[in-house]
C-alpha cells in the first residue's frame, strides 16, 4: 500500500492541483506571503539537492547532517506556500491531505528501502549514532538531481495563480 501510495504521489499531484487551482482564491498579498514560504521549501530542497547521492550512499552532509528527509520536508514547506498563495481553506484541506498521505508513504518507502540497500549504515543515520560528513555544495549534483524541475513546478504553479486571481 505505501509502495503504491509513494509511486502514485506524482499523478496524484497532478490531480490535486487541477482541482486546488480550480477553487484557489488568491490575491496579491496571498500570493506574496505564500511565495515567500514556497521560496524557503525551494532553497532547502537546493541545498539538500547539492548534496544527496540518490541511491549511491547514505547522505550526511548538508541539511542531512540535521534532517533524514530534507527534500520532503522542503516540499511540504512549499505547499504551505500554495495553501497560502490559494487563500482557501478547501484548498488547504486537499493539499495538506496529498501531502500527509503521499510523503509519508514515500518516506516509509525510501527508508525500507535504504535499510534493505545499506543495512547497519542507514540505521546507524536513522538513531544518530552516524557521523555527519563534510562535502562541499555542489550545483552540478543539483542539475544532475533535476531540480531544476521543482523550480520550474514552483514558477509555473504560482504563475497559474497568479493569473487565477486576475
Amino acid at each position: 500500500m505505501m509502495t503504491t501510495l509513494a509511486r502514485m504521489r506524482v499523478p496524484l499531484g497532478f490531480v490535486s492541483a487541477g482541482l486546488a487551482f480550480w477553487l484557489a482564491r488568491p490575491t496579491l498579498a496571498s500570493l506574496l506571503a505564500g511565495g515567500a514560504i514556497a521560496t524557503i521549501g525551494e532553497m532547502l530542497r537546493i541545498w539538500a539537492s547539492g548534496h544527496i547521492e540518490k541511491g549511491r550512499e547514505v547522505t550526511r552532509s548538508g541539511p542531512y547532517r540535521f534532517l533524514r528527509h530534507p527534500l520532503y520536508l522542503g516540499s511540504a514547506i512549499i505547499g504551505v506556500g500554495f495553501m497560502v498563495a490559494a487563500n482557501s481553506l478547501i484548498v488547504t484541506a486537499i493539499v495538506s491531505a496529498y501531502l500527509v498521505i503521499t510523503l509519508v508513504a514515500a518516506m516509509r518507502t525510501e527508508e525500507a528501502t535504504l535499510d534493505a540497500r545499506f543495512g547497519g549504515e542507514y540505521a546507524a543515520y536513522r538513531e544518530g549514532r552516524a557521523a555527519p560528513v563534510s562535502r562541499p555544495f555542489s550545483s552540478d549534483r543539483v542539475m544532475a538531481n533535476k531540480e531544476y524541475r521543482a523550480v520550474v513546478g514552483l514558477l509555473v504553479g504560482f504563475a497559474l495563480l497568479y493569473l487565477r486571481g486576475q
